[in-house]
């Protein structure tokens, strides 16, 4: 076998693998799966909020509010953006073991059509989940490993929806099969 068509063969194994990976392999949850999930991460966050609000459009606080009693908190300082720059690093990992990734995160920069009292949203960020289950394990990881306390000790509100893209130029799967090709 020629060295080309060995790395050929490769980079196709690779695809394969990047495409198990990112495309998941699961069924829908069931309404009883998700009452079960949202009642299982309530447990251990014990904030309804937590659940309800993950993190889309967000506002810093003035400063970093970390909970009474959070020990390493006084190494942190009080800077929002800091900690927040800890989740964001923090979170990496949990979301890739999952199947998922930010597609896209961008800072604000002025307005343009705001009714008045809308919220000033400091930034934006979209991640890729490959399904629901995914983004519960994703929830309660984050909750576990004492993550999720960054980013409420960063953000003083967050506004979360999910979305369905009708149209979305982010090809994922075709910018990784350029890259390996």
């Amino acid at each position: 076998m020629s060295s080309t068509a060995f790395i050929a063969l490769g980079c196709a194994a690779l695809y394969v693998l990047f495409l198990l990976w990112y495309g998941g392999r699961g069924k829908p949850l069931s309404p009883d799966e998700v009452t079960q999930c949202r009642q299982q991460l309530l447990g251990l966050t014990q904030d309804q909020a937590a659940i309800d609000e993950v993190q889309n459009l967000a506002r810093y606080r003035p400063k970093a509010l970390y909970p009474p009693g959070y020990a390493p908190a006084a190494s942190y300082g009080d800077s929002a953006r800091a900690a927040d720059q800890r989740y964001a690093k923090a979170l990496l990992w949990p979301l890739l073991r999952q199947g998922s990734v930010p597609i896209f995160i961008a800072r604000r920069t002025g307005s343009f059509i705001e009714p008045e009292g809308a919220d000033a949203w400091h930034y934006v960020a979209m991640v890729r989940y490959r399904s629901r289950r995914d983004f519960f394990k994703f929830a309660m990881a984050i909750q576990r490993d004492d993550i999720v306390v960054h980013k409420w000790a960063a953000l003083e509100k967050t506004h979360v929806f999910p979305v369905r893209p009708l149209v979305s130029l982010v090809f994922v799967r075709g910018a990784v099969a350029v890259l390996l090709a």
